[in-house]
């Protein structure tokens, strides 16, 4: 018989916005039901913080050198999430919840140098919260030769199977950086990352204005994209490797459109975000028959349209499917926490590239 747990799951992710938070019941199989999702935004002076931090760290050197003198961050950090903890389970107050999946906040992703860092006192959270932590959800990955993302795919499937997405079939997140899981088949799973998401938007139009985020890719409706930029942007090596693969944030820079205006950026890094996913899509073994958006970029209608029109094929929201694609991810690593704790397996060499299907994420028990 299935064990069920109840696990809450908590995402922090290159936006830097906040914490997303999800419980679910699952027995870190097939069955999974989503119990709740509440989002907690950062407030400016932590957001900024955070920000500062990670812009100062470029190597594992940086990392090691700053963190001597900016542990208080981590703390911050846990505290935080240590009080999204306690008002998502007080509103949950009937449910025990057996796990916390904790992913911390990135700090460097390198897998070909061989590591990734988040940052976040696991140890401090379990105290905190009286629960049993699960993170550290990467390392094992790469340490198996693996690129330690994306981490998402094995709730993916079960998603495609809830909603009977018949393969070919794919996901698409749009966060910061794009990610995309195929299915094939029911057997055969491949994930990567695609390209950049909504982070190069972002961070344009907060350089340029006194706003976050461009909404509704209003802004990049009204300019015209720059065609050289985007094609000298395509010439990164990145985009004819072979996948497994992924990205970190500081892959990526706005070095090139600088002296364009604010529309003008924006439609070009949107443009950027369209043609990298949709080369993704078209080199795939087969097309899928049906793509499903998820993340923040998902709300981004510019972008959602061009692709769309391109593909020429049936796209939806994954919230037409009773799912809030503002938390998958934050579900994901719940699922995770499951089967980290069962000893299951996390990623695949699909997935990642991971050697063998790979075990992960390091359990913080509750002493009693």
């Amino acid at each position: 018989m299935n064990k069920y747990l109840y696990s809450l799951g908590l995402m922090s992710g290159t936006s830097i916005d906040g914490v997303d938070a999800s419980i679910i019941k699952s027995d870190g199989e097939n069955f999974v039901e989503i119990i709740d999702n509440l989002y907690f935004k950062y407030d400016v002076k932590l957001r900024g913080r955070i920000q500062e931090f990670i812009s100062s760290c470029n190597s594992k050197e940086d990392f090691k050198r700053i963190i001597n003198n900016s542990f208080d961050i981590v703390n911050e950090i846990t505290l935080f999430h240590a009080k999204v903890c306690k008002e998502i389970l007080e509103k949950n107050k009937k449910i025990k919840v057996d796990l916390i999946g904790f992913h911390g906040q990135t700090v460097l992703h390198r897998p070909q140098e061989g590591y990734t860092i988040q940052i976040g006192d696991s140890k401090l959270l379990s105290k905190l919260t009286n629960t049993t932590v699960v993170s550290n959800f990467r390392d094992n990955d790469i340490l198996n030769g693996g690129e330690g993302a994306p981490l998402t795919p094995l709730y993916h499937k079960i998603i495609l199977k809830k909603i009977k997405s018949i393969p070919p079939t794919a996901i698409i997140n749009i966060g910061g950086i794009a990610n995309i899981t195929y299915l094939k088949n029911k057997k055969n799973i491949k994930s990567f990352d695609s390209g950049p998401g909504n982070y190069l938007i972002d961070k344009w139009v907060k350089e340029k204005s006194n706003i976050d985020f461009d909404k509704n890719g209003e802004l990049a409706k009204m300019g015209d994209p720059n065609i050289d930029i985007i094609k000298n942007f395509l010439l990164n090596p990145y985009y004819k490797k072979k996948a497994p693969k992924s990205l970190d944030i500081k892959d990526l820079n706005l070095q090139s459109i600088k002296n364009l205006s604010l529309e003008d950026g924006c439609a070009t890094l949107s443009m950027l975000t369209v043609e990298t996913i949709c080369h993704a899509i078209k080199n795939l073994d087969k097309m899928p028959n049906t793509i499903f958006f998820t993340g923040g970029g998902r709300k981004n209608k510019f972008v959602i349209e061009c692709i769309k029109k391109i593909l020429n094929k049936s796209i939806h929201l994954i919230d037409e499917f009773n799912f809030d694609g503002d938390f998958i991810e934050s579900q994901a690593f719940a699922y995770l926490a499951i089967r980290s704790y069962l000893n299951k397996f996390i990623s695949l060499p699909g997935t990642t590239g991971v050697n063998k299907p790979c075990e992960g994420g390091l359990i913080y028990k509750v002493k009693l």
